[in-house]
């Protein structure tokens, strides 16, 4: 079965180009096949971390956006990941509607997954709301409580959504933190995140020894909530 990850989440700023870095690293680590489309015309983290694997994709372009079904119907077991900017919501379920992706996909032995990057804002609860109402059951949905943007989300608990979505079939997992410091120094050598655990030192924005053990041990929770909800 082919798979199209979205990661999204509507808002700048919440951890989406984060996440799609991660399941980038996940991929390449796992030997499993994949490519990359970002969204992002101006800062676009894929083609800027993982520009091997990665190649842009214009969000209002229906033939750009065909290419990605396209790409995970020929070659099922190559996994197709999609980084989308902010605001690029719209015009991604416009083209949705306009194709009948969501009753062509079965079809097709495709899988959805919209991966929804949430802080603890009421933004992001009601964001969350807008997904339910648009897709309903019918697109595999989780959950990312990204913890670098706030480390409790009793918004999201008062609001039911989260119920919701569950009773509905979403997964949820935890984004923890990491250090601001690490993260800068990762950023600031446009690192992949297996390039910044295994340099070697010696410049200003290395990660020290240290440092690269807390970045391997926060990745690999990451990975293992990965593998808890199977992506």
């Amino acid at each position: 079965m082919g798979t199209v990850h979205f990661i999204g989440g509507e808002k700048g700023g919440v951890g989406k180009s984060l996440m799609a870095r991660l399941l980038a690293q996940y991929f390449i680590d796992h030997g499993q096949p994949f490519l990359a489309f970002d969204c992002d015309r101006t800062h676009g983290a894929l083609m800027r971390f993982y520009s091997s694997y990665s190649s842009p994709v214009v969000i209002d372009d229906y033939q750009s956006l065909d290419v990605l079904i396209e790409l995970a119907a020929a070659e099922p077991a190559r996994r197709i990941l999609v980084d989308l900017a902010a605001q690029s919501q719209q015009p991604l379920l416009r083209w949705m509607a306009d194709s009948r992706l969501l009753e062509l996909a079965p079809e097709l032995n495709i899988e959805l997954v919209y991966w929804h990057v949430m802080d603890n804002s009421f933004d992001s609860v009601d964001l969350l709301r807008k997904v339910l109402d648009e897709f309903g059951q019918k697109i595999k949905l989780v959950l990312v409580l990204n913890q670098l943007r706030g480390e409790r989300f009793e918004l999201l608990e008062a609001s039911g959504q989260r119920a919701r979505a569950e009773q509905w079939g979403a997964r949820v997992m935890s984004l923890q933190r990491l250090a601001d410091a690490t993260m800068h120094k990762i950023d600031a050598n446009s690192r992949s995140f297996w390039a910044a655990m295994n340099n070697g030192g010696g410049t200003e924005n290395s990660l020290g020894l240290l440092e690269q053990q807390r970045l391997w041990v926060w990745i690999k929770r990451v990975y293992e909530e990965f593998d808890r909800i199977a992506p």
